[in-house]
């Protein structure tokens, strides 16, 4: 596998910046890296054999529905579109065999080195990404397991709320000017720039 370069290396600083207050940083902002991000997609007639396919795959119950994720003990399934999952949080042997599709039933793409994965945590992280993202964020209208795609200023994005906090998918070539955005506006309530974050694909 090709080594994958951050396109936010020169621009990463871990610590704390911005207007942090005695209960410490609204936002917490960490790159992801080495995340993985393969694509299958499948054709109308073979969404449901392909969806449970890649769900066995990961070790999950059942592919997930529309703007859902699922994840099992060997990756998770984001769903990106009606006939079309994102793969990530993989190890290459399942990636591989997933991507292992027959053009009879669909088609498979690598995507890991098209996208910059920066995780977004904290009491004010909807605050921060509705500066950006027209999107409902409030926990009753995008619960845990929740996928979107959007745009944060003519800038196509996709969301996945995970764990209480979000994994932004911003395009590598518009990563370090979305950086900036998320920095500069989260400078008012204070932010942490974590650590890089490996998952190990």
């Amino acid at each position: 596998m090709l080594e994958q370069l951050s396109a936010l290396t020169a621009h990463y600083h871990p610590g704390p910046a911005g207007d942090v207050g005695a209960d410490g940083p609204g936002v917490t902002l960490r790159e992801i890296r080495d995340a993985g991000l393969w694509q299958i997609s499948a054709w109308p007639e073979t969404m449901d054999e392909v969806g449970q396919k890649l769900a066995e795959q990961v070790g999950a119950d059942a592919a997930p529905g529309p703007l859902q994720s699922v994840a099992g003990a060997k990756g998770t399934l984001l769903r990106v579109q009606p006939f079309v999952w994102w793969l990530t949080r993989s190890d290459e042997a399942t990636a591989k065999q997933a991507m292992e599709i027959d053009a009879e039933q669909g088609t498979s793409l690598d995507l890991s080195h098209s996208r910059t994965v920066i995780r977004i945590e904290g009491p004010r992280a909807r605050d921060l990404l509705n500066r950006g993202l027209p999107t409902d964020l409030r926990p009753e209208s995008f619960p845990d397991g929740g996928f979107a795609g959007g745009a944060i200023h003519l800038v196509g994005v996709n969301l996945h709320h995970r764990d209480g906090g979000y994994d932004l998918y911003v395009p590598r070539g518009f990563a370090v000017t979305l950086w900036e955005f998320l920095t500069e506006t989260a400078a008012q309530w204070g932010y942490q720039v974590g650590e890089v974050e490996y998952w190990g694909a």
